[in-house]
């Protein structure tokens, strides 16, 4: 269910002015959230699960439609705002069948933060004892991140092994941020049973440079 396709193109070449731009977007969440509820409709969930994931599409719409309307200063700060809610709309659709958290600052999903450099912090555990290790975002891209400013994960010696209890720190560089950059960023972890992939789940944040 992840979202590869950002949406970055005919529409934010037409305008040039932020706020009409910004209702585009609002109007876009709200409708492309029906594509994912008739998903979750086609899975023919429990009750409680089909709740839970409804209710995560819809505080999605919510918190970023505030994030686009409110923090939010430019064209391209409106598509990163938009594609990290389009792709938390995927990961809710999906569900997460793992016990997995991703923390800026003690605080997940929408964070806030200073301009330098950022600690991720990445906890996970499987279920039924197996194991968890980082995973990839997308063939040879560990991980996805767009932003505001050119910032980057560091991906030299990344921890690569199995782990039984998952508690590993990133480090993400924003030392070009200004107070009002956003990025947004995905981690993967994959569940692993053995030497084999059991199931696998991103987990996006965003981050609110102050």
């Amino acid at each position: 269910m992840d979202y590869d396709g950002l949406r970055t193109g005919d529409e934010s070449e037409r305008t040039t002015n932020v706020d009409d731009y910004k209702r585009t977007c609002i109007d876009f969440i709200e409708d492309i959230s029906h594509d994912y509820e008739a998903w979750v409709d086609y899975y023919k969930l429990p009750e409680d699960e089909d709740k839970k994931r409804r209710d995560g599409i819809h505080a999605t719409i919510k918190r970023t439609n505030e994030w686009i309307a409110k923090v939010a200063q430019s064209i391209k700060a409106v598509d990163v705002v938009m594609n990290d809610g389009i792709q938390k709309m995927a990961e809710s659709t999906a569900g997460k069948p793992f016990p997995m958290g991703v923390f800026v600052n003690g605080t997940s999903s929408y964070t806030l933060a200073k301009p330098g450099i950022i600690d991720i912090n990445v906890k996970a555990n499987g279920r039924e004892n197996r194991k968890t290790k980082l995973g990839f975002h997308f063939k040879d891209d560990r991980f996805r991140i767009e932003s505001t400013c050119g910032a980057y994960i560091d991906e030299k010696n990344l921890p690569t092994e199995q782990f039984d209890l998952m508690d590993i720190h990133l480090t993400l560089y924003a030392e070009d941020a200004k107070q009002r950059d956003v990025i947004s960023f995905t981690v993967t972890v994959v569940e692993m049973d053995g030497d084999t992939e059991y199931d696998r789940r991103g987990l996006t944040t965003i981050i609110h440079l102050v």
